[in-house]
C-alpha cells in the first residue's frame, strides 16, 4: 500500500511527503486564494496520469524492443453537462467530469505496433483506475 501524507502549511499550500521518502507541494493558485508555490490537486492527478502513460508505454516498447524514440503526454481535465458528451453512459446526470488525452509517439514503428503502442497507453495502472471509478474511504478524526 501506498501511503501520502499532506499537511496544510500556509493559506492553501500543502506539504506533501510519501514513505517513500519522495516530497513535494500542492497550492492554489492566487487567483483563488492561494500562493501558487506548486500545482493544484487536479494539476498533480493529471501529472499521475501524465507519468504513468509515459512510463508504461516506454516500458512497454524497450521490452519489445520497439524503436520508440521519444513519447510526449498531454492531459487536459473539465467539466462537461452529460447532454454534451457523446459517449457518456445514460445513468450519469448533470455534469461530469472530463479528461482529455494527446500522446504523441515518435520513432519508427509500423502499423501493427503503432496500434498495440494506442492500446498501452490506456492500459497504465493510473488510467484503468480512473477508468474504473474508486471507492473511497473518509476516516476523520478530530483532536
Amino acid at each position: 500500500m501506498h501511503t501520502i501524507t499532506g499537511e496544510l502549511t500556509e493559506g492553501y499550500a500543502v506539504s506533501l511527503s510519501s514513505t517513500s521518502g519522495h516530497a513535494w507541494a500542492a497550492d492554489e493558485p492566487t487567483g483563488v486564494g492561494g500562493t501558487d508555490t506548486g500545482p493544484n490537486p487536479y494539476e498533480l492527478l493529471l501529472g499521475a496520469l501524465a507519468a504513468c502513460t509515459s512510463i508504461t508505454v516506454s516500458m512497454y516498447a524497450q521490452r519489445k524492443g520497439w524503436a520508440v524514440e521519444r513519447i510526449e503526454v498531454a492531459y487536459e481535465h473539465d467539466r462537461i453537462h452529460v447532454d454534451d458528451c457523446a459517449d457518456c453512459e445514460a445513468h450519469h446526470r448533470g455534469y461530469i467530469d472530463r479528461i482529455v488525452s494527446r500522446i504523441t509517439i515518435r520513432g519508427d514503428l509500423d502499423e501493427t505496433q503503432r496500434t498495440r503502442l494506442t492500446q498501452v497507453a490506456a492500459s497504465c495502472p493510473v488510467h484503468k483506475t480512473l477508468d474504473k471509478g474508486v471507492h473511497l474511504e473518509d476516516h476523520v478524526t478530530f483532536v
